[in-house]
């Protein structure tokens, strides 16, 4: 696995593999492997003929210093696994190298940046799509990989793509869950043994919202289920929601083709999220 820190570097490599008629496929990451961002090379391996995996903790796009300064950069360790997944190149640039002090960026997200993640985080998206944006232009892939898990991000991503008329294919991947539901997530680790039992009431939810599917109306379901998770032991919710997938929407009936529940609350002190599409 070829490293670079170096924008231009990494930039002009990629550059002369494309030239060579090689498919480029980018994973962008903040670090902190799991299995869930490993599958995700894993999926991309199937796509491209190069896969490039990037590591970097964006600033921009926290809304609590101390939760930037507290995030995990197990770097070597993430190294080791990218390398046993037979990832191609790792792209780990210093902020300095991503960031110059007199930029600014904005960009009009409609409602996406608005609702859900983008109010309980604001100025969360601008920060997300602001990295991206400089990613793409760096790595300038054929495909880039994102989890189903942070969903609402990768519509974000999705509009950006869109309107910006970036020539890029993104593809969705599976949540990728421990063996008792809890979707994997780099804050993880942060769960005391009490609120990691407890957090599995999230996926509890989720599942229930799958069986009550079968017979309620998405009234019933969403009063059924914000009342499981408001009793349930040491979850503090800050939102489940059944949105129109594809358009991002509350919904308040099943004639849409494709909907998704998502939930969001504090298990301790750890923010967790998570969805499940409805077929």
């Amino acid at each position: 696995m070829k490293i670079f820190n170096s924008r231009q570097a990494v930039h002009n490599y990629l550059n002369e593999l494309r030239a060579s008629g090689n498919s480029i496929g980018f994973v962008p990451t903040m670090g902190a492997l799991h299995a869930g961002h490993l599958s995700l090379i894993k999926l991309a391996r199937q796509k491209s003929d190069v896969i490039v995996c990037s590591i970097f903790v964006n600033p921009t796009q926290f809304n609590d210093k101390k939760d930037l300064e507290n995030y995990p950069r197990p770097v070597e360790d993430d190294i080791r696994k990218l390398e046993e997944v037979k990832c191609d190149v790792l792209f780990i640039p210093g902020v300095a190298e991503m960031y110059n002090s007199t930029e600014k960026w904005n960009i009009e997200l409609g409602n996406l940046d608005k609702i859900l993640e983008g109010k309980i985080r604001p100025g969360h998206y601008q920060g997300v799509t602001q990295i991206v944006k400089k990613l793409f232009d760096t790595i300038n892939p054929h495909y880039a990989f994102f989890g189903q898990k942070d969903y609402q991000q990768f519509m974000v991503i999705s509009y950006m793509v869109k309107k910006l008329r970036v020539k890029i294919k993104l593809v969705l991947c599976p949540i990728i869950r421990e063996s008792d539901g809890l979707a994997m997530s780099s804050r993880n680790i942060y769960l005391s043994p009490p609120d990691r039992k407890n957090a599995l009431a999230l996926y509890k939810a989720l599942s229930k919202v799958v069986e009550l599917y079968k017979t309620k109306t998405i009234a019933q379901i969403i009063k059924e289920v914000n009342s499981f998770l408001k009793s349930a032991p040491g979850i503090e919710l800050e939102y489940f929601e059944i949105f129109n997938a594809k358009s991002f929407e509350a919904v308040t009936s099943k004639r849409s083709a494709s909907l998704i529940a998502l939930v969001a609350a504090k298990v301790g002190s750890i923010r967790i999220i998570d969805n499940m599409i409805l077929k």
